[in-house]
């Protein structure tokens, strides 16, 4: 248990520090801005309570605000996911349902389960951030393009880390 604690604390700060000190200063003709910090939120144990994932969105989105001069655009895209994350998870969970001890990774949950987890999450994180920050369906398709461009950087990225940070118990 405080292994676990410890280990998302560390995720938090070292991912909190990558999409500031690194990503935010990423920006590919205004169209492609990654997001990568968003896998704090993905990678909770599937068993945490939704109260303490709402809390603990909040907090990773009202501190990316805080360094990105953003008011509250990214706590308020975060909240969104944290929101939707059981019911997500739900969805596409195996017919035999989870192991108790299961993390959402590729590790334990294998690829496919993975990217299908990774592609849901992060499109909604960007649709709700992205909109949010144009404020108006004005520009609904340059908008969407957006959208679509940084989801794939940063599902790419995401999974790359996956690769580069998990151990190679079973990755299939």
């Amino acid at each position: 248990m405080i292994n676990q604690i410890v280990s998302n604390l560390i995720r938090f700060i070292v991912l909190v520090l990558v999409q500031v000190l690194i990503l935010n200063n990423v920006q590919l003709n205004g169209y492609i801005n990654p997001f990568m910090y968003i896998l704090f939120i993905m990678l909770l144990p599937i068993e945490t309570p939704g109260w303490l994932l709402l809390l603990l969105s909040l907090a990773m989105g009202l501190t990316i605000d805080m360094f990105s001069n953003t008011l509250g655009m990214h706590a308020a895209a975060c909240v969104f996911i944290g929101y939707l994350r059981p019911r997500i998870i739900r969805s596409i969970s195996p017919r035999d349902g989870y192991e108790s001890e299961a993390n959402p990774n590729v590790t334990d949950m294998g690829f496919r389960w993975f990217i299908s987890y990774t592609i849901i999450m992060v499109l909604l994180h960007h649709f709700v951030l992205f909109f949010i920050e144009a404020f108006s369906f004005v520009e609904f398709f340059s908008t969407l393009f957006r959208v679509i461009l940084s989801s794939i950087l940063t599902i790419l990225l995401i999974i790359i880390s996956q690769y580069l940070f998990t151990s190679n118990k079973q990755q299939s």
